[in-house]
């Protein structure tokens, strides 16, 4: 009897305290693996395809430690991308706070999960077999039951604290931090139209969504990594699949390329719209160039006082925001900063005009490429140098 009660509690296979812990990170990071590879990049982007076993495994694996049902998953995250930012997305800290979804992250996805316009519009193409229909979508926490006994039979009592670890690891880490912290803090290698932020270059703990400035630019690739040094973990796993035949990838993000020498204006022209991101990016060093030399130059003249313009920060954030949403307080200041800097104004036009660029959908290639050269002769015209030199750089685009 005794010796029964103490197999109870050890469970039926005895670790040593690091082991306990190897297989805790080993679980963890095959639910992290899951949700980025099968829910994240190849159901709601259809980034890549995965072999129905690989897909079946992953399906099976988060009903068994996160009960989270595909479809709604899916619909969620698609609705974050088209409404990303405004009230209407489920999970943005510039509606919720960080700390708001940082500690309620859980709470709004299933707010939204049970929005049945929010399923049915953006949870089209997600599996809809019988297994999905009659058990993972029906018993969901079920599932997360099976592994709870799963994990007390193999380790006992230290399994039970195993299995509320791995239950907690994809809302503190997706819901939380990702959609908290991942719009919230870190660098930025695009200037997109949202306030997404890579975390960090290395793209392990989370499987490679630590890298989110990289996907919401590049919304469709397989790929996270953009930089030689970032690294995606989960776009390896994706590599080795794809070389025993058991993924293939659909998309990655176009690599930019620099020429020497200028080429054609339709190839220059359709790579600037292609890597409109990079190009607004890189804008903003224009941008902060000038207007740290015109704040030198203001201070340096006499009876020139420095609170006549904007902080750095502030106007480069003022730049960067939409012409048509702009709040009273930031036009204010960028009459002020205009109004003190000729330069200043000009860059704002030149970047409207460049904007406008990909945003003249229905001109034709000639109208297209008529602007490009009328906004590079107007750009290389001026006398700011920090904009002449980034109309040289655009012109070798490729």
């Amino acid at each position: 009897m005794i010796d029964f009660v103490l197999s109870a509690v050890q469970g039926a296979v005895d670790l040593p305290w690091w082991g306990y812990v190897l297989v805790l990170l080993g679980t963890t990071h095959v639910t992290i693996a899951a949700v980025t590879i099968f829910l994240h990049r190849a159901q709601a982007h259809r980034a890549l395809d995965l072999h129905p076993i690989v897909s079946h495994f992953f399906r099976m694996w988060l009903w068994l430690t996160t009960g989270m049902v595909t479809r709604e998953w899916v619909a969620i995250h698609r609705k974050h991308h088209a409404k990303c930012e405004t009230a209407e997305d489920p999970h943005s800290p510039m509606v919720y706070g960080h700390w708001g979804v940082l500690r309620f992250g859980v709470d709004l996805y299933r707010k939204e999960a049970k929005n049945a316009e929010t399923i049915s519009r953006y949870g089209y193409g997600t599996p809809d077999d019988w297994m999905e229909r009659n058990v993972y979508g029906k018993y969901t926490w079920q599932g997360m039951g099976v592994s709870l006994i799963i994990f007390f039979a193999l380790f006992g009592f230290a399994g039970l604290a195993m299995w509320a670890i791995q239950l907690a690891w994809i809302p503190i880490t997706a819901a939380g931090i990702i959609n908290g912290t991942g719009h919230f803090w870190g660098y930025r290698n695009y200037s997109t139209d949202d306030t997404s932020t890579n975390i960090s270059p290395i793209g392990i703990i989370i499987g490679g969504e630590e890298l989110h400035n990289n996907h919401h630019a590049f919304g469709a690739s397989a790929k996270f990594a953009h930089r030689w040094y970032e690294f995606d973990i989960g776009w390896i796993y994706i590599r080795m699949m794809s070389a025993v035949g058991l993924a293939h990838v659909r998309k990655v993000a176009p690599a930019l390329k620099i020429r020497t020498t200028e080429g054609e204006v339709d190839e220059t022209l359709q790579a600037i719209i292609t890597h409109r991101y990079r190009v607004m990016q890189e804008y903003a060093r224009v941008v902060k160039a000038t207007a740290k030399a015109e704040f030198a130059a203001r201070k340096a003249r006499a009876g020139a006082a420095a609170a006549d313009l904007p902080n750095l920060r502030q106007l480069l954030a003022d730049f960067r925001a939409d012409a048509a949403t702009l709040a009273d307080a930031q036009r204010a200041r960028l009459a002020a900063a205009f109004a003190a800097s000729d330069a200043l104004k000009q860059l704002y036009q030149k970047r409207q005009e460049l904007v406008a660029l990909w945003g003249r959908s229905t001109e034709s290639k000639e109208q297209l490429v008529a602007r490009w050269k009328q906004w590079r002769a107007s750009a290389e015209g001026s006398n700011i140098a920090p904009l002449q030199a980034f109309s040289l750089r655009l012109a070798r685009y490729a």
